[in-house]
């Protein structure tokens, strides 16, 4: 039997443990070996993080009755021996629904009143808003008592037409879609806005994200989640049922909700659930399989997908092949074949971006800390110079060297205004990129969409004002890199010049590349322009619409600037940390030359005793570059997840021999 979605998420979750141990390991070693700097700690304090933190979102989208939750159940939580996620006929998930583990919160069901969409709050808000959401506990080692809790996510409530439509449930120009109303002319709308379950699941403690999403109607009262929320997924799994195929509901949420202008959807994987459906015993195997296989080429050519990204599944079949422990049944169910493109697109994705970050960090670490170690042994050669030129020398000659190194050294401290200078530049253009990119800027940007949406009537020029706000942010974007470009310049210049005059080693980072958050910008533009089109002219004329789209957007943009503020003020840290590094390198320096004439003159076999200290010195330094170069090799070339235990043995061996 091939490995479960299971078993290939606890490999990455080793792997990136192992990862993240080793990075411990070699931040002890620098700081031991007195080369860790505040920029250098910072960055591999913050590569630790990502490795321990990283999530891995997986987004389950499907309308109503596709059999959705019961696939969550199959993949991720047979091993409770029965289901967990609600998973009946009709509805169930009513409300989105998050999974995940966080320490901080005790595990429980936390749950948002569905009256708190009649506030102008977004749902990034609401969850900073504790006191609001009810609280459920749970028995994480009581399956029972845990499918009991997750029973709440499909509680509903029984209101108005009124109360509906305020709430988003009930469209006066889209009739068809609207919910049947009971004999006092209610109508059904859920109970709950969200739900966060925080469980230590295995899986869910190694990071894993599950986002489970309820039918059409919900999806379409909530733009947070499709402009926020399935965005960011890593994964993105849209069901279909193999008996209906895809249905008018099911093609509006992939048209509307999962493909988007310029999204090549290669995390997006669809599946025909339900094949079990199909299973005829008046029918040959080949007339069944003949008969799914003909499912899934006309489920694609109608998403304009490619065949091998429609995978049949039968949840229902492979959760009890899983309880029964059926091998044959759960081949038949064929959900291995579905965990293993999950598995190897997903996590195989998700290591590479991974390993990308933590190998630029190890190049920007091992150049840097290389640098210190140049440092050092350019001035243990120049006062090895200076102790040889004293051989045979009087008294007086060395009280006189004494005195010139003195004499540098007060004319080096007093150097030191022109790097205050550098400082308090570098500060106020800084300032400036925080006020381009901090959040009244934002508001302001964001204000003039705001103010176009809120006028009356069909807004016919909302698409010209909504393209104006982006291009305005990615302007933003452009002119702080052309601010970090003037920071760039002047680092240089000073830098060469403190180089030329103090025989430093600087040399300026690599300055941030702000292109990807301009990429960024334009996915989450493309990602819900089709807000802005024909099919929703009447929905954009309610101002709670308008203001959610707002807020949505509003929310994402502010994490694409947080981010790229994150990156500028790391590169401005490496510079300082860097200058600092070797300003503190120099002045060691003057002190150990002045305690060696100061040895010279009370011994008169100080002389050559230093000089053999010097050279020791010079052996160690070798020795430590040496080192750091094993060191950081062994991090860059690791293999991923399937990396042996004698191999993590090795490393760690290696390491604490270091």
């Amino acid at each position: 039997m091939s490995t479960s979605f299971n078993q290939q998420f606890d490999q990455h979750g080793a792997w990136r443990r192992n990862f993240a141990h080793r990075l411990k390991w070699l931040t002890s070693w620098l700081r031991e070996s007195d080369l860790l700097d505040a920029a250098v700690g910072e960055r591999l304090h913050e590569l630790e993080a990502q490795m321990r933190t990283s999530r891995v979102m997986v987004a389950f989208v499907a309308e109503f009755s596709r059999g959705k939750s019961e696939l969550i159940n199959a993949i991720f939580f047979a091993g409770y021996g029965r289901r967990i996620m609600p998973a009946s006929a009709g509805r169930t998930t009513m409300c989105p629904t998050e999974l995940g583990y966080d320490p901080a919160f005790l595990p429980g069901l936390r749950l948002l009143p569905i009256a708190t969409r009649l506030e102008a709050r977004s749902l990034t808000w609401w969850r900073g808003e504790q006191e609001r959401w009810v609280e459920v506990a749970i028995d994480v080692d009581d399956a029972e008592s845990l499918a009991t809790a997750m029973q709440k996510v499909a509680e509903v409530d029984w209101v108005s037409v009124d109360e509906a439509r305020a709430l988003g449930f009930w469209s006066d120009e889209h009739p068809q879609d609207n919910p049947v109303c009971d004999a006092q002319g209610r109508v059904e709308v859920p109970r709950w806005r969200h739900a966060l379950l925080n469980m230590p699941h295995p899986l869910l403690e190694q990071g894993l994200v599950i986002l489970d999403t309820p039918g059409l109607n919900a999806i379409g009262a909530e733009p947070e989640l499709t402009v926020s929320l399935i965005p960011q997924a890593h994964a993105v799994v849209f069901i279909l049922g193999a008996d209906t195929g895809v249905t008018r509901s099911d093609l509006s949420i992939w048209r509307e909700h999962l493909v988007t202008e310029g999204d090549p959807g290669e995390t997006r994987i669809v599946v025909l659930n339900k094949i079990d459906t199909l299973w005829d015993t008046l029918s040959a195997p080949g007339q069944i399989d003949a008969q799914i296989e003909r499912q899934c080429r006309i489920s694609a050519e109608t998403l304009g997908v490619p065949r091998e990204r429609v995978m049949p599944v039968s949840a229902q079949k492979g959760l009890q092949a899983k309880i029964e422990r059926d091998a044959a049944l759960l081949q038949a169910s064929r959900l291995p074949a579905l965990e293993a493109a999950l598995g190897e697109g997903l996590l195989g994705r998700r290591e590479t971006m991974l390993r990308l970050a933590v190998d630029a960090g190890i190049v920007a670490l091992r150049a840097e800390a290389a640098r210190l170690l140049q440092v050092r042994q350019r001035d243990l050669s120049e006062q090895a110079l200076e102790l040889q030129g004293l051989r045979g020398k009087n008294g007086a000659v060395i009280r006189h060297m004494r005195a010139r190194i003195e004499q540098e050294q007060a004319e080096f401290e007093a150097s030191n205004t022109r790097i205050l200078a550098l400082r308090s530049v570098q500060a106020k253009l800084l300032r400036e990129v925080y006020a381009v990119l901090g959040s009244t800027a934002l508001k302001a940007d964001l204000g003039r969409l705001a103010s176009a949406l809120r006028r009356p009537g069909i807004k016919l020029n909302v698409r010209k004002v909504y393209g104006a706000t982006f291009d305005a942010l990615r302007n933003n974007l452009r002119e702080v890199q052309a601010t970090t470009g003037e920071i760039q310049a002047m680092l240089h210049a000073t830098f060469r010049q403190l180089n030329a005059e103090h025989g430093f080693a600087l040399q300026a980072p690599a300055e941030p590349d702000l292109n990807d958050f301009v990429a960024e910008l334009g996915r989450i533009e493309q990602s819900h322009l089709h807000y802005l089109g024909v099919g929703n002219v009447l929905k954009l004329a309610q101002h709670d619409f308008c203001d959610k789209l707002v807020r949505a957007l509003g929310s994402r943009v502010r994490a694409v600037n947080e981010a790229a503020m994150a990156e500028v003020e790391r590169w401005s840290k490496s510079a300082g940390a860097q200058l600092d590094a070797q300003l503190k390198e120099r002045r060691r320096n003057f002190v150990r030359r002045i305690e060696s004439v100061e040895r010279i003159q009370q011994a008169a076999g100080g002389l050559e005793e230093r000089l053999a200290e010097i050279h020791a010195h010079e052996e160690q330094l070798k020795a430590l570059h040496e080192r750091l170069q094993e060191l950081t090799t062994l991090l860059t070339s690791q293999e991923p997840s399937a990396a042996s235990g004698p191999a993590e043995a090795a490393v760690r061996d290696t390491l604490r021999v270091a």
